[in-house]
């Protein structure tokens, strides 16, 4: 029996929950790598770790155009990034422990404040 390569895995999350672009499963995979990337030993990352990890990696590839990209692949909050990783939980493509939920991802921040504050201009009064 043939095992569905990762690209079919995504294909059919695509068909199931066409609300996210191939971009944005791409983008969280690699929000999930910088994180594991980033802490001191490699272990299994919560969904407030991930978000936290997510929001630095997207500043670093995208800068002040971050909000915009994302929404441009359906993300618009931190409940939008739970529901593609339990997607790729669902089909395999991701792990979870019995402790995760898409409730770990609720109200995570607000993404005005999380990329389009930290590129607001300051204003300085002589």
């Amino acid at each position: 029996m043939k095992h569905p390569t990762p690209e079919e895995l995504l294909n059919g999350i695509l068909a199931r929950d066409p609300r996210y672009t191939v971009e944005a499963y791409a983008f969280v995979r690699g929000g999930l790598d910088f994180t594991v990337r980033n802490l001191e030993n490699q272990r299994h990352v919560s969904g407030q770790e991930l978000l936290k990890g997510v929001r630095e990696f997207a500043i670093e590839e995208f800068g002040p155009m971050t909000k915009t990209v994302l929404n441009g692949w359906g993300i618009a909050r931190t409940e939008d990034v739970g529901e593609i990783v339990f997607n790729m939980v669902e089909t395999g493509l991701l792990g979870k422990t019995d402790e995760d939920s898409r409730a770990d991802f609720a109200n995570g921040y607000d993404f005005d404040e999380a990329f389009r504050k930290p590129f607001k201009p300051t204003v300085s009064r002589p």
